[in-house]
């Protein structure tokens, strides 16, 4: 083990994506506007909708809270592949294999669809084509190997089952797809945007919707108070922020995965991999400027629920020491992804009865390629009122094979997350050093407290605004997490990640509490 790799953790993580373009300057949305499609999310799926759109004459608005692609595209490990883990035999089994043969074309079509985007746009975004491989190191999952490799052939993709791979791994068995893709998802997104202004659509940044209402037309209102008016709505801000209809919160939960960017003295040998079994590792290479990274990735686990994340980052570097000979580790950074209750997206109408309001959601770890099918579903939803996949993705569908046991026990686990949280008071002590983070039991108050490098104090009620759970501290990100929903604020208290819209509250309990810590330094 090379321990002096950990030095890099000192450092605030940062997504190699987002520090290798130039940072966006649209405007904030400063007047009411009305048209005809509004989205809310400016990450791969709200931009790909909003392009496809615009391509077809619709006058459209992308409305972002942050910065597009800030979000989870810009954390993503940018694979474009229609392997999303061991899929195809889980989904003929579970729903059918007509439905299988749905998602199958439609991410097989979504590789074609972004490699043709970028051709006839003349994108410099680093595409590259790419075999992808799941591998597994257990016996008791070569026959899901074996199973994964028959059906992917009986859907028409390209498949190979092997016993090899060129990293000093012992495997058991692997599933490989040819003819797979991997690209700088920044790079593509910002060409979409230019795209997607220079036709005379909108995208405004720094403008977080908070409020939605129907009165005939869809009216959307801002943390500013600016109304925007549109006949049609596309919700595609990652974890949908609204409630009122479809029960989103009962059917997505959150996870967390990391990265560690490695600069090591091998080079990478081609493909993109990742394992059958936890804990996960995920593999795949970058050109970089000053040479070549390797994305090393893995290390799952449900949002606010992980006890120390920073060993989720040093598990990746003990791993890539195994592997490479390591000179350095430029970037390190996290993705949060929702996750589904049968592992496909929610993707169609919001609910049975909203013909007009759309989602899109729900990519796990695949938003390469299900962000662009969703963009091809709902852009043939608004201008066709019909598409070939929309049975597969549709939003309303439930089954009982592929959904009851998973419903029951993802909300099982909020429930028990809830409740542990109102119990848990930590902490009696109140010291806290630079660069810590504590939850603090004063008087039977719950609060979060941090101090940063100077020495100040940073005070937050640790209840979160979306459904009440009581938020868990993030080492390894500085931040407030809602093991629950997946809610992420800032140890201001503002919001990083929804579905929370509003900040955190600071009470009396609170001040407290600032008072009492200051009074023991």
């Amino acid at each position: 083990m090379q321990q002096n790799n950990y030095h890099c953790l000192k450092e605030a993580s940062k997504s190699y994506w987002l520090a290798s373009v130039d940072h966006t300057g649209y405007p904030a949305l400063e007047n009411d506007i009305k048209v005809d499609v509004a989205i809310v999310g400016g990450g791969i799926a709200g931009l790909s909708c909003a392009y496809r759109l615009t391509k077809e004459g619709v006058k459209t608005a992308v409305i972002e809270a942050d910065k597009i692609f800030f979000g989870t595209t810009g954390h993503t490990t940018a694979k474009i592949t229609s392997q999303h883990e061991l899929i195809y035999d889980k989904t003929k089994n579970n729903i059918g294999p007509e439905m299988a043969q749905q998602y199958a074309n439609a991410n097989e079509a979504a590789i074609k669809t972004i490699e043709n985007t970028i051709s006839e746009l003349k994108i410099q975004c680093d595409f590259e084509h790419q075999s992808a491989y799941v591998y597994t190191q257990k016996d008791e999952n070569i026959q899901k190997i074996n199973n994964e490799v028959k059906t992917a052939i009986e859907l028409g993709i390209k498949a190979t089952y092997v016993e090899k791979i060129p990293f000093n791994i012992p495997i058991k068995a692997a599933v490989r797809f040819d003819n797979q893709a991997q690209f700088h998802p920044g790079k593509y997104l910002l060409a979409l945007a230019k795209q997607i202004t220079d036709k005379g659509n909108h995208i405004f940044e720094h403008s977080k919707v908070v409020d939605m209402e129907e009165k005939g037309a869809y009216i959307l209102t801002t943390d500013r108070g600016i109304k925007v008016t549109a006949e049609k709505v596309i919700i595609a801000s990652h974890y949908p922020f609204f409630n009122k209809a479809g029960l989103y919160f009962a059917r997505i939960s959150a996870e967390r995965s990391y990265i560690v960017a490695v600069k090591a003295e091998e080079k990478y040998p081609g493909g993109m991999y990742i394992n059958a079994e936890d804990p996960s590792r995920s593999l795949r290479r970058q050109s970089d400027q000053n040479g070549e990274l390797i994305l090393v990735g893995g290390e799952r686990h449900k949002t606010g629920q992980s006890e120390d994340t920073i060993r989720h980052y040093e598990a990746l570097i003990d791993f890539s020491n195994q592997l490479f000979a390591v000179k350095s580790i430029p970037f390190h950074w996290s993705a949060q992804d929702c996750m589904t209750l049968d592992g496909i997206p929610y993707v169609g109408h919001y609910t049975s009865d909203t013909p007009n309001l759309y989602i899109a959601t729900g990519f796990g770890k695949w938003g390469m390629t299900n962000s662009t099918v969703s963009a091809a579903i709902l852009t043939d939803l608004i201008v066709r009122g019909e598409s070939p996949w929309s049975d597969v993705y549709n939003p309303s569908r439930f089954t009982i094979t592929a959904s009851m046991k998973n419903l029951l026990v993802e909300n099982a686990n909020v429930a028990a997350n809830l409740v542990q949280g109102k119990l848990s008071l930590q902490h009696d002590d109140v010291e806290i050093s630079s660069g810590q983070g504590k939850v603090i039991n004063v008087d039977g108050h719950r609060a979060g407290a941090y101090r940063d490098a100077k020495g100040e104090l940073h005070i937050v009620d640790t209840t979160c605004t979306h459904m009440g759970c009581e938020l868990n501290w993030n080492m390894a990100e500085k931040s407030w997490d809602c093991p629950c929903h997946g809610s992420r604020f800032s140890v201001d208290g503002e919001v990083i990640e929804g579905p929370a819209i509003r900040p955190l509250n600071v009470g009396k309990s609170v001040n407290t509490i600032e008072k009492l810590v200051k009074d023991e330094f």
